[in-house]
Protein backbone atom coordinates (compact mmCIF):
# COMPACT_ATOMS: atom_id res chain seq x y z
CA UNK A 1 0.00 0.00 0.00
CA UNK A 2 1.06 3.59 -0.93
CA UNK A 3 1.67 6.04 1.49
CA UNK A 4 -0.26 9.05 0.92
CA UNK A 5 0.72 12.47 1.60
CA UNK A 6 -2.35 13.47 3.14
CA UNK A 7 -2.14 10.80 5.87
CA UNK A 8 -0.08 13.21 8.72
CA UNK A 9 -2.35 16.47 7.52
CA UNK A 10 -5.60 14.78 7.78
CA UNK A 11 -3.94 12.38 11.25
CA UNK A 12 -3.33 15.75 12.80
CA UNK A 13 -6.63 17.23 12.65
CA UNK A 14 -8.56 14.59 14.21
CA UNK A 15 -10.35 15.94 17.67
CA UNK A 16 -10.07 19.23 16.30
CA UNK A 17 -13.48 20.11 16.80
CA UNK A 18 -14.35 20.59 13.00
CA UNK A 19 -15.39 17.94 10.23
CA UNK A 20 -12.32 16.17 8.13
CA UNK A 21 -14.18 16.19 4.07
CA UNK A 22 -11.94 14.23 2.10
CA UNK A 23 -13.09 14.43 -1.77
CA UNK A 24 -11.44 13.07 -5.19
CA UNK A 25 -12.56 10.82 -8.13
CA UNK A 26 -13.60 6.93 -7.34
CA UNK A 27 -10.91 4.59 -6.92
CA UNK A 28 -7.66 7.45 -6.02
CA UNK A 29 -7.78 5.74 -2.27
CA UNK A 30 -10.07 7.90 -0.16
CA UNK A 31 -11.51 5.14 1.71
CA UNK A 32 -8.25 3.31 1.94
CA UNK A 33 -6.68 6.66 3.41
CA UNK A 34 -9.54 7.36 5.75
CA UNK A 35 -9.67 3.84 7.24
CA UNK A 36 -5.70 3.80 7.82
CA UNK A 37 -6.21 7.52 9.42
CA UNK A 38 -8.84 5.90 12.19
CA UNK A 39 -7.09 2.40 12.00
CA UNK A 40 -6.96 1.19 16.14
CA UNK A 41 -9.42 4.11 17.00
CA UNK A 42 -13.43 2.79 17.71
CA UNK A 43 -15.76 4.21 15.02
CA UNK A 44 -18.72 3.90 13.10
CA UNK A 45 -18.18 3.26 9.31
CA UNK A 46 -21.18 4.28 6.94
CA UNK A 47 -20.89 3.64 3.36
CA UNK A 48 -22.97 5.75 1.37
CA UNK A 49 -23.10 3.03 -1.70
CA UNK A 50 -25.20 1.22 0.54
CA UNK A 51 -29.37 1.25 0.40
CA UNK A 52 -29.76 0.24 3.55
CA UNK A 53 -27.34 3.03 5.04
CA UNK A 54 -29.11 5.62 2.60
CA UNK A 55 -32.48 5.23 4.25
CA UNK A 56 -31.16 5.12 7.77
CA UNK A 57 -29.10 8.54 7.00
CA UNK A 58 -31.97 10.23 4.32
CA UNK A 59 -34.30 12.60 6.56
CA UNK A 60 -32.55 11.24 10.38
CA UNK A 61 -33.49 13.37 13.53
CA UNK A 62 -31.13 14.23 16.43
CA UNK A 63 -32.97 11.22 18.49
CA UNK A 64 -32.38 9.16 15.16
CA UNK A 65 -28.71 9.96 15.00
CA UNK A 66 -28.10 9.70 18.84
CA UNK A 67 -29.20 5.96 18.51
CA UNK A 68 -27.09 5.49 15.44
CA UNK A 69 -24.06 6.88 17.06
CA UNK A 70 -23.79 5.55 20.33
CA UNK A 71 -20.50 6.30 21.93
CA UNK A 72 -18.84 6.11 19.20
CA UNK A 73 -16.87 9.16 18.91
CA UNK A 74 -15.49 8.51 15.46
CA UNK A 75 -17.86 8.75 12.34
CA UNK A 76 -17.06 8.19 9.05
CA UNK A 77 -19.74 8.76 6.09
CA UNK A 78 -17.85 7.35 2.77
CA UNK A 79 -19.91 8.30 -0.94
CA UNK A 80 -21.76 10.99 1.06
CA UNK A 81 -23.48 12.08 -2.06
CA UNK A 82 -25.32 9.32 -2.89
CA UNK A 83 -27.74 10.10 0.44
CA UNK A 84 -30.11 12.51 0.02
CA UNK A 85 -30.67 15.37 2.74
CA UNK A 86 -27.23 14.38 3.99
CA UNK A 87 -26.22 18.38 4.23
CA UNK A 88 -28.54 18.81 7.26
CA UNK A 89 -26.97 15.72 9.07
CA UNK A 90 -23.92 16.54 8.92
CA UNK A 91 -24.59 19.94 10.31
CA UNK A 92 -26.41 18.34 13.11
CA UNK A 93 -23.81 15.81 14.31
CA UNK A 94 -20.86 18.76 13.65
CA UNK A 95 -23.22 21.28 16.08
CA UNK A 96 -24.75 18.88 18.22
CA UNK A 97 -22.15 16.15 18.90
CA UNK A 98 -19.36 17.96 19.95
CA UNK A 99 -17.06 15.09 20.93
CA UNK A 100 -17.78 13.04 17.96
CA UNK A 101 -15.21 13.63 14.90
CA UNK A 102 -16.66 13.48 12.02
CA UNK A 103 -15.28 12.29 8.54
CA UNK A 104 -16.64 12.44 5.22
CA UNK A 105 -15.47 11.54 1.40
CA UNK A 106 -17.20 11.73 -1.40
CA UNK A 107 -16.64 11.43 -5.27
CA UNK A 108 -18.39 14.05 -6.77
CA UNK A 109 -17.57 17.81 -6.17
CA UNK A 110 -20.53 19.00 -8.07
CA UNK A 111 -22.99 17.33 -5.50
CA UNK A 112 -20.83 17.91 -2.57
CA UNK A 113 -20.41 21.23 -2.88
CA UNK A 114 -23.62 22.23 -3.21
CA UNK A 115 -24.27 20.02 0.20
CA UNK A 116 -21.42 21.23 2.56
CA UNK A 117 -20.06 24.42 1.81
CA UNK A 118 -22.73 26.75 3.59
CA UNK A 119 -23.86 24.25 6.10
CA UNK A 120 -20.32 23.05 6.89
CA UNK A 121 -18.67 26.88 6.82
CA UNK A 122 -16.17 27.15 9.60
CA UNK A 123 -16.72 23.72 11.05
CA UNK A 124 -14.84 21.80 8.63
CA UNK A 125 -11.14 21.10 7.03
CA UNK A 126 -11.63 19.55 3.53
CA UNK A 127 -9.17 18.06 1.10
CA UNK A 128 -8.73 16.95 -2.09
CA UNK A 129 -7.44 13.18 -3.23
CA UNK A 130 -6.09 12.98 -6.17
CA UNK A 131 -4.88 9.55 -8.26
CA UNK A 132 -0.93 8.51 -6.52
CA UNK A 133 1.55 11.38 -6.96
CA UNK A 134 4.96 10.74 -8.57
CA UNK A 135 6.59 12.00 -5.53
CA UNK A 136 4.51 9.35 -3.05
CA UNK A 137 5.92 6.61 -5.88
CA UNK A 138 8.71 7.29 -6.06
CA UNK A 139 9.01 7.47 -1.93
CA UNK A 140 6.73 4.28 -1.70
CA UNK A 141 8.48 2.07 -4.41
CA UNK A 142 12.41 3.46 -4.58
CA UNK A 143 13.73 5.84 -7.09
CA UNK A 144 15.06 2.23 -9.10
CA UNK A 145 11.79 1.62 -9.53
CA UNK A 146 10.30 4.46 -10.07
CA UNK A 147 12.42 5.49 -13.00
CA UNK A 148 11.91 1.71 -14.83
CA UNK A 149 8.12 2.48 -14.55
CA UNK A 150 8.30 6.03 -16.26
CA UNK A 151 6.79 5.13 -19.14
CA UNK A 152 4.25 3.09 -17.76
CA UNK A 153 3.21 5.22 -15.68
CA UNK A 154 3.26 8.28 -18.79
CA UNK A 155 0.43 5.85 -20.30
CA UNK A 156 -1.40 3.82 -17.77
CA UNK A 157 -1.28 6.74 -15.45
CA UNK A 158 -1.21 6.63 -11.61
CA UNK A 159 -4.68 5.09 -9.76
CA UNK A 160 -3.69 2.58 -7.19
CA UNK A 161 -5.09 -0.32 -8.63
CA UNK A 162 -3.56 0.43 -12.05
CA UNK A 163 -0.20 0.47 -10.41
CA UNK A 164 -0.67 -2.71 -8.28
CA UNK A 165 -1.95 -4.10 -11.33
CA UNK A 166 0.93 -4.17 -13.82
CA UNK A 167 0.27 -7.01 -16.02
CA UNK A 168 -4.02 -5.97 -16.22
CA UNK A 169 -3.25 -2.10 -16.39
CA UNK A 170 -5.02 -2.16 -19.76
CA UNK A 171 -7.99 -3.77 -18.64
CA UNK A 172 -7.84 -2.17 -15.05
CA UNK A 173 -7.93 0.76 -16.58
CA UNK A 174 -10.38 0.52 -19.20
CA UNK A 175 -13.08 -0.71 -16.62
CA UNK A 176 -11.96 2.17 -14.22
CA UNK A 177 -13.10 4.76 -17.13
CA UNK A 178 -16.06 3.09 -18.03
CA UNK A 179 -17.24 2.85 -14.07
CA UNK A 180 -16.25 6.31 -12.87
CA UNK A 181 -16.64 8.53 -16.17
CA UNK A 182 -19.42 7.18 -17.76
CA UNK A 183 -21.86 5.86 -14.80
CA UNK A 184 -21.12 7.75 -11.94
CA UNK A 185 -20.20 11.38 -14.38
CA UNK A 186 -23.76 10.45 -16.50
CA UNK A 187 -25.45 9.24 -13.13
CA UNK A 188 -24.68 12.45 -11.20
CA UNK A 189 -25.47 15.19 -13.52
CA UNK A 190 -28.18 14.16 -15.29
CA UNK A 191 -26.46 14.08 -18.73
CA UNK A 192 -29.11 12.77 -21.29
CA UNK A 193 -26.56 11.88 -24.37
CA UNK A 194 -23.63 9.76 -22.71
CA UNK A 195 -22.83 9.71 -26.87
CA UNK A 196 -22.22 13.25 -26.79
CA UNK A 197 -19.85 13.72 -23.48
CA UNK A 198 -18.15 10.61 -24.35
CA UNK A 199 -17.45 12.15 -28.28
CA UNK A 200 -16.65 15.53 -26.40
CA UNK A 201 -13.77 14.22 -23.60
CA UNK A 202 -12.45 11.97 -26.56
CA UNK A 203 -11.88 15.63 -28.01
CA UNK A 204 -10.28 17.08 -25.27
CA UNK A 205 -8.02 13.92 -25.09
CA UNK A 206 -6.42 14.85 -28.27
CA UNK A 207 -6.45 18.80 -27.39
CA UNK A 208 -4.34 18.53 -24.22
CA UNK A 209 -1.77 21.24 -24.09
CA UNK A 210 -3.51 23.01 -26.86
CA UNK A 211 -5.50 26.15 -26.06
CA UNK A 212 -9.33 25.07 -26.61
CA UNK A 213 -12.15 26.77 -28.73
CA UNK A 214 -15.84 25.90 -27.62
CA UNK A 215 -17.11 27.07 -30.83
CA UNK A 216 -14.74 24.70 -32.51
CA UNK A 217 -15.64 22.09 -30.27
CA UNK A 218 -19.54 22.39 -30.47
CA UNK A 219 -19.23 22.12 -33.97
CA UNK A 220 -17.16 19.02 -33.77
CA UNK A 221 -19.85 17.54 -31.37
CA UNK A 222 -22.76 18.63 -33.06
CA UNK A 223 -24.25 20.91 -29.76
CA UNK A 224 -24.42 24.74 -28.87
CA UNK A 225 -21.30 26.28 -27.09
CA UNK A 226 -23.30 26.71 -23.78
CA UNK A 227 -23.79 22.72 -23.61
CA UNK A 228 -19.75 22.38 -23.99
CA UNK A 229 -19.19 25.01 -21.37
CA UNK A 230 -21.68 22.95 -19.27
CA UNK A 231 -20.27 19.32 -20.30
CA UNK A 232 -16.57 20.81 -19.56
CA UNK A 233 -17.82 22.38 -15.66
CA UNK A 234 -19.41 19.01 -15.09
CA UNK A 235 -15.82 17.12 -16.13
CA UNK A 236 -13.98 19.41 -14.42
CA UNK A 237 -16.13 18.99 -10.91
CA UNK A 238 -16.02 14.80 -12.12
CA UNK A 239 -11.93 15.24 -11.97
CA UNK A 240 -11.77 14.26 -14.83
CA UNK A 241 -10.00 17.54 -16.34
CA UNK A 242 -8.87 20.53 -14.98
CA UNK A 243 -8.23 24.09 -16.95
CA UNK A 244 -5.08 26.12 -16.70
CA UNK A 245 -5.68 29.76 -17.62
CA UNK A 246 -3.90 32.57 -19.25
CA UNK A 247 -1.58 34.45 -17.33
CA UNK A 248 -1.49 38.15 -18.24
CA UNK A 249 -1.04 41.34 -16.90
CA UNK A 250 1.58 44.09 -18.23
CA UNK A 251 1.09 43.36 -22.28
CA UNK A 252 -1.31 44.61 -24.44
CA UNK A 253 -0.70 41.61 -26.84
CA UNK A 254 -0.77 38.94 -23.80
CA UNK A 255 -3.49 36.40 -24.14
CA UNK A 256 -6.23 37.29 -21.36
CA UNK A 257 -8.90 35.01 -21.69
CA UNK A 258 -8.45 31.65 -23.24
CA UNK A 259 -7.03 28.13 -21.26
CA UNK A 260 -5.59 24.67 -22.06
CA UNK A 261 -7.42 21.54 -20.52
CA UNK A 262 -5.73 18.78 -19.30
CA UNK A 263 -6.28 15.52 -17.18
CA UNK A 264 -5.87 14.54 -13.69
CA UNK A 265 -4.37 11.20 -15.07
CA UNK A 266 -2.76 10.14 -18.11
CA UNK A 267 -4.09 6.86 -18.28
CA UNK A 268 -7.55 7.93 -18.12
CA UNK A 269 -6.94 10.40 -21.38
CA UNK A 270 -5.25 7.78 -22.87
CA UNK A 271 -8.02 4.96 -22.11
CA UNK A 272 -10.87 7.84 -23.58
CA UNK A 273 -8.82 8.23 -26.88
CA UNK A 274 -8.35 4.01 -27.42
CA UNK A 275 -4.50 4.96 -27.44
CA UNK A 276 -2.85 2.53 -24.61
CA UNK A 277 0.60 1.82 -27.63
CA UNK A 278 4.06 2.22 -25.71
CA UNK A 279 5.38 5.44 -25.29
CA UNK A 280 8.57 4.42 -27.89
CA UNK A 281 5.73 4.04 -30.85
CA UNK A 282 3.67 7.06 -29.75
CA UNK A 283 3.25 10.52 -31.46
CA UNK A 284 2.16 12.25 -28.48
CA UNK A 285 5.37 11.71 -26.31
CA UNK A 286 5.48 15.92 -25.85
CA UNK A 287 1.51 15.88 -24.93
CA UNK A 288 1.77 13.23 -22.97
CA UNK A 289 4.83 14.28 -21.02
CA UNK A 290 3.38 18.15 -20.54
CA UNK A 291 0.42 16.55 -19.17
CA UNK A 292 2.15 14.42 -16.66
CA UNK A 293 3.79 17.45 -15.38
CA UNK A 294 1.79 19.90 -15.30
CA UNK A 295 -0.84 17.22 -13.41
CA UNK A 296 2.03 16.47 -11.14
CA UNK A 297 3.04 20.35 -9.93
CA UNK A 298 -0.80 20.56 -9.54
CA UNK A 299 -1.00 17.87 -7.29
CA UNK A 300 2.10 19.28 -5.13
CA UNK A 301 0.40 22.62 -4.38
CA UNK A 302 -2.65 21.49 -3.88
CA UNK A 303 -1.57 19.04 -0.92
CA UNK A 304 1.01 21.76 0.29
CA UNK A 305 -1.99 23.55 0.66
CA UNK A 306 0.21 26.01 -1.31
CA UNK A 307 -1.65 29.80 -2.69
CA UNK A 308 0.56 29.60 -5.68
CA UNK A 309 -1.58 30.03 -8.50
CA UNK A 310 -0.98 28.16 -12.25
CA UNK A 311 -1.26 29.18 -15.64
CA UNK A 312 -0.07 29.32 -19.21
CA UNK A 313 1.44 32.61 -20.90
CA UNK A 314 1.04 33.21 -24.53
CA UNK A 315 1.04 36.22 -26.84
CA UNK A 316 -0.99 37.14 -30.07
CA UNK A 317 2.32 36.86 -31.93
CA UNK A 318 2.92 33.27 -30.83
CA UNK A 319 5.60 33.34 -28.11
CA UNK A 320 4.59 31.28 -25.47
CA UNK A 321 5.74 29.85 -21.96
CA UNK A 322 4.13 26.44 -21.39
CA UNK A 323 3.63 26.83 -17.18
CA UNK A 324 3.83 30.22 -15.49
CA UNK A 325 3.36 30.29 -11.50
CA UNK A 326 1.92 33.30 -9.49
CA UNK A 327 3.56 33.66 -5.66
CA UNK A 328 2.24 36.68 -4.45
CA UNK A 329 3.34 38.19 -7.25
CA UNK A 330 6.64 36.64 -7.90
CA UNK A 331 5.95 35.33 -11.40
CA UNK A 332 8.01 32.16 -12.40
CA UNK A 333 8.04 30.51 -16.00
CA UNK A 334 8.87 26.88 -17.25
CA UNK A 335 9.25 25.30 -20.60
CA UNK A 336 8.83 21.52 -20.27
CA UNK A 337 10.62 19.28 -22.79
CA UNK A 338 11.43 15.75 -23.19
CA UNK A 339 14.24 15.23 -24.93
CA UNK A 340 17.05 17.55 -22.49
CA UNK A 341 18.88 17.86 -25.60
CA UNK A 342 15.96 19.07 -27.14
CA UNK A 343 16.29 23.21 -28.82
CA UNK A 344 14.56 25.94 -26.59
CA UNK A 345 12.86 28.92 -27.35
CA UNK A 346 12.65 31.18 -24.58
CA UNK A 347 10.40 34.62 -25.15
CA UNK A 348 12.77 37.70 -24.19
CA UNK A 349 9.99 39.61 -23.55
CA UNK A 350 8.09 37.61 -21.01
CA UNK A 351 10.91 37.57 -18.64
CA UNK A 352 11.82 41.32 -19.40
CA UNK A 353 8.01 42.06 -18.57
CA UNK A 354 7.87 40.10 -15.53
CA UNK A 355 11.83 40.01 -13.89
CA UNK A 356 11.90 36.63 -13.97
CA UNK A 357 13.90 33.57 -15.98
CA UNK A 358 12.17 30.68 -17.58
CA UNK A 359 13.71 27.41 -16.45
CA UNK A 360 13.65 24.03 -18.88
CA UNK A 361 12.26 20.77 -17.47
CA UNK A 362 13.05 18.07 -19.06
CA UNK A 363 13.60 14.05 -18.45
CA UNK A 364 16.58 14.61 -16.52
CA UNK A 365 15.57 17.25 -14.38
CA UNK A 366 11.81 17.14 -13.88
CA UNK A 367 12.10 15.87 -10.07
CA UNK A 368 13.19 19.25 -9.24
CA UNK A 369 10.38 20.73 -10.34
CA UNK A 370 8.09 18.53 -8.67
CA UNK A 371 9.89 19.61 -5.57
CA UNK A 372 8.37 22.69 -3.69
Amino acid sequence: MIKRTLFEKISKRINTGKAIILLGPRQVGKTTLLKEVISGRDHLFLDGDDPSVRNILAGINTEGLKSLIGRHKLVYIDEVQRIEGIWLTLKIITDQFKEVQLLVSGSSAFEINNMINEPLTGRKWEYQLFPVSWSEFEENKGYLIAEQQLELRLIYGMYPDVINSIEDSAEVLKQLVNSFLFRDLLSYSGIRKPEVLEKLVRALAFQIGNEVSYNELAQLCNIDKNTVSNYIDLLEQGYVIYRLKSFSKNLRNEIKTNHKIYFYDNGVRNAVMGNLNAFDSRADKGQLWENFLITERIKELNYAASLIKPYFWRTTTQQEVDYVEDDAGIISGYEIKLNPNAKVRIPKTFGEAYNTKVEVVNRNNFRDFLKL
